[in-house]
């Protein structure tokens, strides 16, 4: 069963050509955020529906050592509009702690998807280490 789609190139004012379709079978169409997004953080979150994607950087997340954008100010915008939870792109147990103190959840995939390429038939293990890691951090 599908819950939510996320449609990662969508940009908010196209989201009307698939939200139709996702609410026809009861999928959220999940929206993102982006360092980028600024004055429309506010209209994207009194919409959004499932949680909210925070984009934590520009590029592929999962290859960010450290987080430079000022994810506070996004998350303050979206609390003020919507009560839907948000969660932040990570790659690091390190992020994921300093993201836990500010967000209902953290995403994680770029990062998974490297360990998968590398190890292959063994990344289960790698995988499993490596989610571990994320969840021990937030402790």
């Amino acid at each position: 069963e599908i819950d939510g789609l996320i449609l990662p190139d969508l940009p908010f004012e196209e989201k009307e050509e698939f939200h139709p379709i996702c609410s026809q079978y009861g999928v959220d169409l999940i929206s993102l955020i982006a360092p980028t997004s600024k004055n429309r953080i506010a209209m994207i979150a009194k919409e959004a529906e499932g949680f909210i994607y925070i984009v934590s950087s520009l590029g592929v997340t999962g290859v960010r050592s450290e987080i430079k954008t000022d994810l506070d100010s996004i998350v303050k915008v979206i609390r003020k509009n919507t009560d839907v939870p948000c969660a932040i792109g990570i790659s690091t147990p390190e992020q994921a702690k300093k993201m836990a103190d500010i967000s209902d959840g953290a995403i994680v995939g770029s990062a998974i998807i490297k360990l998968l390429e590398k190890h292959g038939k063994e990344a289960p293990d790698y995988i499993g280490e490596y989610v571990r890691s994320m969840k021990n951090a937030i402790r």
